[in-house]
């Protein structure tokens, strides 16, 4: 059976049924639909069939530096060297092993999280209706829809009575579409295919009826992810520094690594033992450690924001957020509450912002009586209505509807018993070409809801205060509308009238005219208070918000005041689509400079608008939930999707979820992205200078032919084992204060900043001062090389634990603080521990070639820790660690 031709939403649902071979009233016998499951597979995303566990392990080991060290295993290996080969391999199977098991855990949750949003249907099969799971649908099925429902594929609707559908997640409208079964042109935009249900859709009010035309990866949110999958994988700030940070060290490895072989042999040393010290100052230059020192950091971050409701997908996602100068947000239900609200109504000459109906505030019981017109609008809308309450869901219907009936409920308006004293005869349903709905009660009383237009048009009078009909002010009506509208708010209209005829049946005609207008009530999805909070809190850390939405442009910019975008007095840029499409990409650089507010904006517009505003140097951060959010959250920077009321595509593109879809978790994780970016320039602060002290030593040695104080299995055991265990502890750091009272880090500032430059040349010197002083001191003092290369590397140990803690928050702090980081307490231990059995165990100075120490010899290491208190205080001078780093 070949795939359907993309233009179904033009053809007739009957004769769609036919090329499917279904029927539009018995829909598919069991065994076909089985079938059919089996020849089109499950209607559900995939993850792209995703890479295999074996070539993602694999995946761990590509950077420029892990390929050194395999190839230097591989040479020590042919030396005959075993031992020391293992070893090197060690290295970088640990780093391999850490990053492979946090990504795996990062994807376990995407995928518990994919799994608790799957939804059942009603289907209709040989007659019979089922409830089935959505996956089982097939194409040719007949799907029942009904209020609450989630489509669950793509639909030709041959059934509607009063559907309506949310398309926010694939259009970005915020308000329904009414639906019904009509077929349309060919070139009609997806927003107005009335005939059409698709994938993702949630279903407000109404009843449907619809075929299954396309499933899984063949519906258009299915479409929209496989096109995401062919998008570049993440690259962040920190990857791409990182990147050019390995490229440009092994260089100058390689380089200084040749020199010293050179040189020794210029100088006429051993050709075998040469080779090993260049094997050593190559080892000892490459931060082996600092891949799984990165990858640790990141895994904190991870957990840390998995605290507060954020889960990341890729690791290098956390400093991402620390790096964010922008955060590109759609509206509907990310910064808004995504449900209608009544703001205000103006009933009887007076406009009464919900406020003031609010329960205990004294005054709501006194304002409906002193204004029956009041009373009378809140009691249309109550009555004039679909939407009803649910014990399981709360108020199910259209979201304007269910807005009327919570302002109705505010005001203390019961709407059984409402419904007990006029119960509802018959109705005319709403209808977008005629703008109104129309309800008959008891045996006379008609209620008709609706456009502003339509509604004053039947109207010749009004009702006043008091409750009495009067003459119709036109003219104070029309500036009340223009007032709210102003405010972003969708107004509707109320009226009452006579019924003459039938006390059963309501005609059209019956309310063409003679009506008498009771009042108008503005709604509209408001901000969300934390979001209110989080908009600020982010200006304040100098991370600018702008706002993405396919709403319209006056209610986008009434959202946006609320929320205190711009300047948050009132200055506000905004544009909308239309405007955009005729800019040219340096107009559209200079636009996103200056406006905060993007309405009417299509998906392809969104990604535009990250491009742009990449291209102007920003550090881009785009949240979104819905399918039309997908391909700008997969360019940005770092994406960020919502994980219970995003759709799954959204999810899949994203870098981040949002557990609680609360806007005001992403200042946390932003913080925790500083508080990682931090962690990490403390990380180099501290790891850098153990290498470059360690290969100056073995260069300088070399270079005057002396013996080489310490070998390449040495230094390795040095950088990987025991500095490893002591920078650890710098990614548990805590949070310094004042983070987020900080501007964002500049985008182009380097992972090297001149500050850390220095300090790191300062504490190599130092390093390799004390290595060369005690090597060679032991050496004249007639001790064996393996002793003096033990006193070497010991002093070296304690000079690192002494610099740590100068960088560490304990020394900002005060030593009454170790309990802010109890993991520092324990990587000074297990060095200690470590460092004694490399010196005192006879099987590790067999395998290293290490001697043990006496305790004099102990007090001469120990020089080093006490003289490097004064040169860790001049390195934090250079630059401080207590904050963002600076140049």
């Amino acid at each position: 059976m070949p795939p359907l031709p993309a233009d179904v939403h033009s053809r007739a649902g009957s004769e769609l049924a036919a090329e499917l071979a279904s029927s539009t009233s018995q829909g598919l016998s069991d065994q076909e639909a089985e079938r059919r499951l089996g020849v089109w597979g499950p209607n559900a995303l995939g993850n792209g069939g995703g890479s295999p566990a074996w070539r993602r392990f694999l995946g761990q080991f590509h950077d420029p530096l892990l390929y050194t060290l395999l190839t230097v295993g591989g040479i020590k290996l042919l030396l005959h060297e075993p031992g020391e080969a293992l070893v090197i391999w060690s290295v970088t199977l640990i780093n391999a092993v850490i990053g492979y098991v946090q990504e795996s855990r990062a994807e376990t949750a995407i995928a518990a999280l994919a799994r608790a949003v799957r939804t059942e249907v009603e289907v209709i099969r040989a007659g019979r209706r089922h409830r089935l799971a959505s996956e089982q649908l097939v194409p040719g099925d007949l799907v029942r829809l009904e209020a609450g429902n989630k489509v669950p594929a793509d639909m030709r609707l041959l059934q509607a009575r009063n559907l309506q559908l949310d398309e926010s997640s694939l259009t970005g409208e915020s308000l329904p579409a009414a639906k019904d079964s009509a077929a349309v042109a060919k070139s009609t935009p997806l927003a107005e295919r009335i005939g059409m249900a698709y994938a993702g859709s949630l279903v407000t009010s109404g009843l449907g009826l619809g075929l299954v035309v396309a499933t899984g990866a063949a519906t258009e949110v299915g479409q929209i992810s496989s096109s995401l999958q062919q998008q570049v994988s993440l690259s962040t700030p920190l990857t791409r520094k990182f990147r050019r940070f390995s490229h440009t060290l092994l260089q100058l490895v390689l380089v200084l690594a040749g020199l010293t072989f050179l040189v020794g042999l210029l100088r006429g040393r051993d050709g075998v033992e040469m080779f090993d010290g260049a094997v050593a100052l190559a080892v000892g230059a490459i931060p082996e450690e600092l891949p799984a020192i990165v990858t640790i950091t990141l895994a904190i971050g991870v957990n840390r924001m998995a605290r507060r409701n954020a889960i990341i997908r890729k690791l290098p996602a956390v400093e991402a957020l620390g790096s964010t100068t922008v955060i590109c947000s759609d509206k509907t239900g990310t910064l808004t509450q995504n449900r209608m609200t009544v703001q205000e109504i103006y009933a009887g000459g007076a406009l009464v912002p919900i406020e003031a109906l609010w329960p205990g505030n004294g005054s709501d019981g006194d304002l409906l009586a002193s204004n029956r017109a009041l009373e009378e609008t809140l009691l249309a809308g109550l009555l004039c209505s679909d939407a009803r309450p649910s014990q399981q869901e709360g108020l199910v219907g259209d979201p304007t509807e269910t807005a009327l009936l919570q302002a109705a409920a505010t005001a203390g308006l019961d709407r059984q018993q409402a419904l007990e004293r006029h119960p509802r005869r018959d109705a005319i349903p709403f209808e977008s070409k005629q703008q109104y709905m129309a309800t008959l009660h008891g045996s006379d009383r008609i209620l008709v809801k609706g456009s502003v237009e339509v509604v004053l048009a039947r109207c010749s009078r009004q009702l006043n205060p008091s409750g009495q009909a009067e003459p119709l002010e036109g003219e104070r009506i029309t500036a009340a509308v223009a007032t709210m509208a102003g405010r972003g708010q969708r107004v509707l209209a109320f009226a009452i009238g006579q019924a003459d005829g039938d006390p059963n049946q309501l005609k059209p005609s019956q309310i063409e005219r003679g009506l008498d207008f009771l009042g108008l009530q503005g709604m509209l999805d408001p901000p969300r208070p934390e979001a209110i909070r989080a908009v600020a809190a982010c200006q304040g850390a100098g991370i600018r918000v702008k706002m993405v939405t396919g709403d319209h442009l006056e209610t986008a910019r009434s959202i946006a005041l609320q929320l205190g975008l711009g300047d948050g007095v009132g200055s506000l840029g905004a544009i909308d689509g239309r405007s955009l499409a005729r800019l040219s990409p340096a107009e559209l650089v200079d636009c996103v400079r200056h406006n905060d507010v993007f309405a009417r904006v299509a998906p392809a517009q969104k990604l535009a608008l990250v491009r742009a505003l990449q291209a102007d140097g920003a550090v881009v951060a785009m949240t979104g939930d819905g399918v039309n959010d997908a391909p700008a959250l997969k360019q940005a920077d770092i994406g960020i999707a919502m994980g219970k009321g995003g759709t799954e595509v959204a999810r899949e593109a994203a870098d981040m979820l949002l557990t609680d879809d609360n806007f005001a978790t992403i200042e946390a994780a932003v913080e925790e992205g500083r508080a990682v970016y931090l962690n990490l320039h403390k990380a180099l602060a501290f790891v850098l200078p153990v290498n470059g002290g360690a290969s100056m030593t073995i260069l300088l040695g070399a270079v005057l032919g002396l013996e080489l104080p310490v070998t390449a299995l040495q230094v390795l055991w040095l950088n990987m084992v025991c500095s490893l265990s002591l920078s650890i502890p710098l990614a548990f750091e805590p949070r310094p204060p004042g983070l987020m009272r900080q501007g964002p880090r500049p985008p182009a500032q380097p992972l090297l900043s001149w500050g850390l430059v220095r300090k790191v040349v300062l504490v190599s010197t130092f390093y390799w001062c004390f290595i060369f002083g005690v090597f060679l001191w032991a050496r004249s003092h007639g001790h064996s090389l393996p002793l003096a290369r033990t006193m070497a590397i010991q002093a070296l140990v304690l000079a690192q634990i002494a610099y740590l803690v100068s960088i560490s928050q304990v020394s900002k702090l005060g030593w009454r603080h170790w309990h802010h980081n109890p993991i520092l307490l324990a990587g000074i231990g297990t060095a200690v521990v470590l460092q004694l059995g490399f010196s005192q165990l006879g099987w590790m100075n067999r395998f290293f070639a290490t001697a043990p120490l006496e305790p004099q010899q102990w007090l001469i290491c120990g020089v080093a820790l006490l003289v490097m208190v004064p040169v860790a205080a001049m390195a934090e001078r250079l630059d401080p660690t207590t904050g963002i780093p600076r140049d």
